[in-house]
């Protein structure tokens, strides 16, 4: 469905460039200048449809813009947003939207642009100002990133996301100590804030302070299905040698999510430290139905094969490990084994 997707909204931005270039169309009608053409999504044919009727209605561009960026047609969700925003130039959701588009497609600092636009539109709206402050934290923009939570604070001196964010910043800097004080201050403020319980568990476990339980325990109270939060913890069990808890963790999470293919992975790592090498080929079995191309799955069960002394079925995963992934040299190193054993 995803190539489907993706070959005809390529089809698509050939048509726009095209009828662009012969000058017919106008500012008003690049909404309506593809609406002949379907893309086989109900939704976004329907808001096409409703554009080609409603043309300077910038909801209609904007909510087929959403729909797009969902279905990863990028180029087609920053038209449709750029052409939302020349209708209402000062609707901060558009901005948002807009600035996540751009992260996602690899243009970060046009996301931090669209995000500064947005926070001298709005200079006191916390949601932008907390958007802004994670661009800049994401282009390691440190100092700016802290001076806009400063900012927030001076508005809402008590914002848990506000204290969240410096202590991402901290962490980010290696400040452990003023990265734990931070995230107290965002859990006291917020006790739900479950990403403040897990990076608290997180700081604690790289000092070795068993304190990180009860903290994964608490982001697993506010949130028991929270995957992030049961994986933390499942991988502070395997840290700490408590390996058979570990398993029962991810298959907690594998109730949770069945297509979370890194469940399945970390249960056939375990399980290869455990010499348990079938039950680990097994769990590699799983993880690469769930996901096709994950290379470490292929590698780690060609090596499961070897060791169960498959050798035709290790050199097949090693060889699909290296057409994914050509320099792994460890699935090349398996692969001459395989061979010189052969």
């Amino acid at each position: 469905m995803k190539t489907k997707f993706e070959i005809i909204v390529l089809a698509l931005a050939l048509i726009f460039s095209a009828s662009s270039c012969g000058g017919s169309s106008q500012d008003g009608q690049e909404g309506s200048s593809i609406t002949a053409m379907t893309t086989g999504n109900p939704a976004i044919d329907g808001l096409s449809t409703e554009i080609a009727q409603n043309p300077n209605d910038a909801e209609l561009y904007a909510e087929r813009g959403r729909l797009f960026y969902e279905n990863d047609g990028f180029d087609e969700a920053i038209r449709d947003l750029d052409k939302a925003l020349s209708l209402d130039s000062t609707n901060v959701d558009y901005l948002h939207l807009l600035a996540d588009v751009y992260l996602d497609y690899f243009q970060s600092r046009r996301g931090l642009k669209t995000m500064e636009r947005a926070a001298e539109l709005y200079p006191d709206r916390i949601p932008t100002l907390l958007k802004l402050s994670e661009f800049q934290l994401i282009l390691k923009q440190y100092e700016e990133s802290m001076k806009t939570i400063d900012r927030i604070l001076k508005i809402d001196p008590q914002n848990a996301e506000a204290f969240f964010m410096f202590g991402m910043n901290f962490k980010e800097l290696g400040d452990t100590v003023r990265a734990i004080n931070s995230f107290q201050k965002a859990v006291e403020y917020d006790s739900d804030l479950v990403d403040g319980w897990i990076h608290l568990g997180q700081l604690y476990a790289t000092l070795g302070d068993p304190l990180a339980m009860r903290y994964f325990d608490n982001a697993i109270r506010v949130a028991p299905e929270n995957i992030n939060a049961l994986h933390a913890r499942a991988d502070y069990l395997s840290d700490i040698g408590e390996l058979s808890e570990a398993i029962e963790m991810y298959r907690r999470i594998s109730r949770a999510d069945p297509q979370y293919e890194e469940a399945y992975f970390n249960s056939g790592l375990i399980y290869m430290d455990m010499d348990s090498i079938e039950q680990a080929r097994k769990q590699f079995d799983i993880t690469i139905q769930t996901s096709p191309t994950h290379i470490r799955a292929y590698y780690f069960r060609g090596l499961a094969q070897e060791m169960l002394g498959n050798e035709q079925a290790a050199k097949a995963d090693y060889e699909q490990a290296l057409r994914l992934a050509p320099n792994f040299e460890k699935a090349q190193e398996g692969l001459d084994r395989v061979k010189a054993a052969g």
